[in-house]
């Protein structure tokens, strides 16, 4: 069954979703990949549903991709005698290392790392950010700090540091044996979380090797400011809105959105945007309007991916919330104005030879009449990257003889992937493979144009050179 959307979705495996039946109909709704949270659920979980995947992308004839999410370093407070306290605006507040039951005037805090980083005047959000403390000074076991904004606190909830890069690794040991795991499993992409330097991607990639793609999740704001460099040593970038919203003034969100979705297109790589798109309908079986709208909002700025979350992971209608993101997203794609988006948010840097072949491809695609499909033949995935940065108004036909590189495009814009070992077998059989796997997806017909890129020679990585085109016979 071929997707009809070129905005992929990405759809959380949760206990509300975990099953074959459902699974299937997810794939029916809509989806293109899904996200194993690593956060939740034990190994055999994930085993078990991965095998369910896998099964079911080869019976429907779709390369869905599945998605590792680590879980992250989660700094937390301790426990409280009574399980919470409610902080008061002005009074003094204590965090320390003392591992006794907090009351409400200190708290555990086991991270040693903060009381590192922090300094005078720097700001602590506790429980997302309804709790707000201020720091007035602090020695190695204690952090003193007034209330700026009260609330009810409880057991273990959430630390948020914002403008704090801290002296951790964004792979904590669970995160390690969890990695191990996924990548023996056989995992499409791992999505790394409390990705702050561009060094966090490059300690990943010493133990991901070439098994698996990276996808940096966005969710502090010290990760803005080695945003391109971050983007350049990752293959996908997620905007992780929730953290984000947190760290961040949440007022800047929707406008660092936009700047990460255009940071990513200028470099060919994917991005997703994540959190809370339709969170109304992991109870009710209609969404807001304003969740509508974001969801639409993130199609016509042109991201690869949308993402849902606790809808299909615990929610009450998790294949109704695919369904209704599969229908924003067409709704959007037919507009006749979603073209013209298109071309206004297209950036024309062709900072490598590559990228010039792609751009080539895309305006030969809009001058040269009856052209069906775009055609990447891609070993690595690089030339079929390059070209759906360039969003041309045409199916992007991705053509590999690997089943790894396939099952990776479920969260490449436009991109339908087909697995055929001979090519690269023989420069002139292109043509032949190109005409068969278009045809076999029930696109164009017969005196039809199709346009192809590769590398050449064949079987090289990283390298676009190649502009063909080919009539359908």
């Amino acid at each position: 069954m071929p997707q009809n959307t070129n905005t992929k979705i990405l759809a959380t495996i949760g206990p509300a979703t975990g099953t074959k039946e459902i699974l299937s109909k997810l794939i029916d709704a809509g989806a293109d990949a899904f996200r194993f949270n690593f956060s939740h659920g034990t190994h055999e979980e994930h085993q078990t549903r991965y095998n369910i995947v896998r099964e079911l992308s080869k019976k429907k004839n779709r390369h869905v991709s599945i998605v590792a999410d680590m879980q992250g370093p989660k700094l937390r407070i301790g426990s409280f005698k009574n399980g919470s306290v409610v902080l008061k605006e002005k009074q003094d507040f204590m965090l320390d290392l003392d591992k006794t039951l907090g009351n409400e005037t200190r708290v555990n805090l086991p991270h040693i790392e903060i009381f590192k980083a922090v300094k005078k005047g720097d700001k602590l959000l506790l429980n997302d950010g309804n709790v707000v403390l201020e720091v007035k000074k602090k020695d190695d076991s204690h952090i003193f700090t007034t209330v700026l904004v009260g609330g009810p606190l409880s057991d273990h909830k959430g630390v948020n540091l914002p403008n704090i890069t801290l002296p951790i690794s964004a792979l904590t040991e669970k995160d390690i044996k969890d990695l191990k795991f996924a990548l023996k499993l056989g995992v499409d992409w791992v999505s790394l979380s409390f990705v702050q330097k561009a060094q966090d991607v490059k300690d990943a990639r010493k133990i991901i090797g070439k098994k698996a793609l990276i996808i940096s999740k966005l969710e502090k704001p010290s990760a803005i400011h080695e945003l391109d460099e971050i983007i350049a040593l990752s293959d996908a970038i997620m905007v992780a809105r929730g953290d984000l919203g947190v760290e961040c003034p949440i007022e800047t969100v929707p406008v660092l959105q936009k700047k990460i979705i255009s940071a990513c297109r200028k470099q060919a790589k994917p991005v997703i945007v994540a959190t809370q798109m339709l969170e109304s309908m992991i109870k009710a079986p209609t969404p807001t309007r304003a969740e509508v709208s974001d969801v639409a909002t993130a199609v016509y700025d042109m991201a690869d991916t949308v993402m849902l979350s606790a809808e299909t992971a615990v929610g009450a209608y998790p294949v109704e919330s695919v369904a209704m993101m599969h229908h924003i997203i067409s709704q959007v794609e037919h507009d006749s104005h979603f073209i013209e988006c298109t071309a206004n948010n297209e950036t024309h840097v062709c900072s490598m030879e590559s990228l010039g072949i792609t751009y080539a491809a895309k305006e030969l695609s809009e001058v040269l009449p009856n052209v069906a499909a775009i055609v990447t033949f891609t070993n690595s995935g690089f030339t079929t990257f390059s070209m759906a940065k360039e969003r041309p108004n045409l199916p992007i036909v991705a053509i590999t003889p690997h089943e790894s590189v396939a099952s990776r495009m479920g969260i490449v814009w436009g991109v339908r992937a087909v697995v055929d070992p001979k090519v690269f077998k023989n420069f002139d059989m292109i043509e032949d493979i190109a005409n068969r796997e278009v045809k076999s997806l029930g696109i164009g017909k017969k005196g039809d144009y199709i346009i192809t890129t590769a590398g050449y020679p064949f079987g090289q990585t990283l390298l676009t050179n190649l502009l063909h085109t080919i009539k359908m016979k």
